[in-house]
Formats: C-alpha cells, sequence, structure tokens
C-alpha cells in the first residue's frame, strides 16, 4: 500500500481537497447527536458496525474525525489490499423516504446521503394541506438519493410523477459517476463515466441541460424574491418563515420547497434531469 508507486498518496491527494477532508468534523454539536453521524468519520464507523442510523444515534466521539479513509475503508485489518474494500454495500432504508435504496458500492454513500426531512415536516398543525416555512424549509443538505430515487414529497404537491434516474443503472450509482474506473478521491464527477452513454459528452453539461435548467431555476428565484417567499441570508437565500395564520398552499410551498431542492442536491440536476425538469416547470407554474 505505502510503496513507491503511491497508491495511497494518490488517493489521500485527491481526497485532501474534497468536501469530505476539507469539511466539519462534529461530536454532537447544538445538542444533536445525529449530526455526528455523518460529519464525524469515526463515528459513521463506529455506527454501521452496530447498524445504528442519523435518526437514532445517541452519541458522538469526543473526538470526532473527518471522514477519512477509515470512515468508508477497512483500513489496517489484514494489511492486504483487501483493507481498500468498503465497510458497507448493504442495500439502505431511507429514514424519511421509507424506501430501500439499493445502487452497489454507492449503498455506502446513501447512509448520508439522503434527506433528514420533507415537505411533511412542515404541514401546518390545524390544516395538513398547507405548509407553514421555516428558514430551513429544506431536506437538510441531503437529497441526492432521494432525488435520484424521485421519492421526494414535493412531487404529489406539485402533481409530478416522481420516476427513478437512468442514472441508478449506472454500476455502483455514486461511486460509479463520482470516482470513475480510477477510484478519483476528488468525488467530482467523472466525465469519462457520462461518456459510456453520452458518446459526445465533454463535459456533465450533456447538451446543454444544466445551463437551460440554471436559467429555469434564476427564473424561479426571482419570482420567489418579488413574492417575498425566500429572502437573502448569510449563507444565500432561505425561505421566509411562516406561521400558520400565513401558510402556504401546497402548490406554492412545493415551489419554494423545489428551488431548495434543486439548490441542496448539488448536481445541477444531473441526478434526476427529468425529475428536476418537471418539478421546476411546475414550481414556475404555481408562482407565475
Amino acid at each position: 500500500c505505502h510503496n513507491n508507486a503511491g497508491l495511497v498518496a494518490t488517493k489521500m491527494a485527491g481526497w485532501e481537497v474534497s468536501k469530505h477532508g476539507s469539511g466539519i468534523a462534529m461530536a454532537q454539536e447544538y445538542g444533536n447527536p445525529s449530526c455526528a453521524f455523518c460529519h464525524s468519520g469515526n463515528t459513521f464507523r463506529e455506527a454501521l458496525a452496530a447498524g445504528t442510523n442519523f435518526s437514532n444515534q445517541k452519541v458522538g466521539a469526543a473526538e470526532p474525525a473527518r471522514q477519512d479513509c477509515y470512515a468508508c475503508h477497512n483500513i489496517h485489518t489484514t494489511y492486504t489490499k483487501a483493507d481498500f474494500g468498503l465497510r458497507t454495500e448493504a442495500p439502505v432504508a431511507l429514514v424519511v423516504g421509507k424506501q430501500t435504496f439499493d445502487g452497489g458500492a454507492g449503498n455506502l454513500c446513501a447512509n448520508c446521503h439522503q434527506a433528514r426531512r420533507y415537505m411533511a415536516n412542515f404541514a401546518d398543525k390545524v390544516d395538513a394541506t398547507k405548509f407553514a416555512p421555516s428558514a430551513r424549509f429544506n431536506t437538510h443538505y441531503s437529497n441526492q438519493v432521494d432525488v435520484m430515487m424521485g421519492i421526494v414529497d414535493v412531487s404529489a404537491a406539485l402533481g409530478v410523477e416522481g420516476k427513478a434516474s437512468p442514472h441508478m443503472g449506472v454500476p455502483d450509482t455514486c461511486v460509479g459517476c463520482h470516482m470513475g474506473d480510477g477510484k478519483n478521491h476528488t468525488f467530482k464527477a467523472q466525465v469519462t463515466a457520462c461518456v459510456k452513454c453520452h458518446a459526445d459528452a465533454t463535459t456533465t453539461d450533456v447538451k446543454g441541460f444544466s445551463t437551460d435548467l440554471a436559467a429555469k431555476i434564476k427564473t424561479l428565484e426571482e419570482a420567489l424574491v418579488a413574492k417575498k417567499l425566500i429572502e437573502q441570508g448569510a449563507e444565500g437565500y432561505a425561505a421566509v418563515p411562516q406561521k400558520e395564520a400565513t401558510a402556504l398552499d401546497a402548490k406554492t410551498a412545493g415551489a419554494v420547497f423545489t428551488y431548495f431542492l434543486y439548490e441542496e442536491d448539488g448536481s445541477l440536476g444531473v441526478h434526476n434531469p427529468a425529475y428536476f425538469t418537471a418539478l421546476v416547470d411546475a414550481a414556475l407554474a404555481a408562482v407565475k
């Protein structure tokens, strides 16, 4: 592993510039140990071994580590290349989505890259058909597998049929696209993975899809700002909090939720192009 071929060194160099390698390591900030499940690499591996998830995490590591090599791999167990094996590839029962994600090696990623909440979490206490957004009217930055499966409940609010992405068919899903055959540890989507299906692709913006969708999102953003449904905050736009007396109808709330669903997914729509297109078109119609 540590010979002069640089096998480990090259992977670590990529990992160090990734968000996994440079992100925040948490124990249980804000009194919420569920944060540590994903934001502490040593907590994550202990939780996998115990069969727990973020919803039932009781405590985080006292000295949290980032998601380092040990978080994903069986490092220094057999002292052979078998130690590069993933800690788990078992299908993941989604906590909020209530379905099972089965994407090969990408199952490891799905333990964290799933939504923490849906629109239903913001339903009005008196009228469940209306929604009272808080400033955090979102899925908590981790909706990727829910989006790929097309199961986020905003679909029903906007009258959109949720369908699984064709990218669910990529071998090893997340790992297949974000690491490619070379197992690139920056986790930046690899165009070499795209060309297996999109022969003429030179970027992940295949046929300008992401550019076109971004233009629609900008139009949606402008409409939401004009209607005072979102506002500029310290870290970008946030939903304008609504109380029960001013709860939003499903379509209007769905438009707001879709805006943040797109932002938090981080793929510029690529994770599920048809799904995002349908949601954004319906959101635009809802606030025109």
